[in-house]
C-alpha cells in the first residue's frame, strides 16, 4: 500500500487515481504523517450497472413490437 502526502496528492491527483485504477492497489493519503484517507479501486459490487443495454440477453420479445396492439378495424377513429 503506497502512502502519499496530501500536498503531493493535490498536485498529482489524476495521475495517482489512474495508478490506483491500473494497479488495483489502494493509496493512503496522509497529512503531517497521519493517515486521513484511503483511495482504492471499486469492488465489483460497487460498480454501477449501465442503464442502456443493461437487460441485454435477459428479455425475450414475443410477437410484433412495431405493429398496432389491436386490429385496426377495432379502432373507432378509422370508421
Amino acid at each position: 500500500m503506497r502512502t502519499v502526502a496530501i500536498s503531493e496528492f493535490k498536485a498529482t491527483c489524476l495521475a495517482l487515481l489512474e495508478e490506483v485504477r491500473v494497479s488495483g492497489e489502494p493509496l493512503v493519503i496522509t497529512k503531517r504523517g497521519v493517515p486521513i484517507a484511503q483511495v482504492g479501486p471499486p469492488s465489483l459490487e460497487e460498480v454501477p450497472r449501465r442503464h442502456l443495454g443493461g437487460l441485454a440477453g435477459r428479455i425475450r420479445i414475443i410477437g410484433d413490437i412495431v405493429g398496432p396492439a389491436s386490429d385496426p378495424s377495432d379502432w373507432e377513429v378509422l370508421r
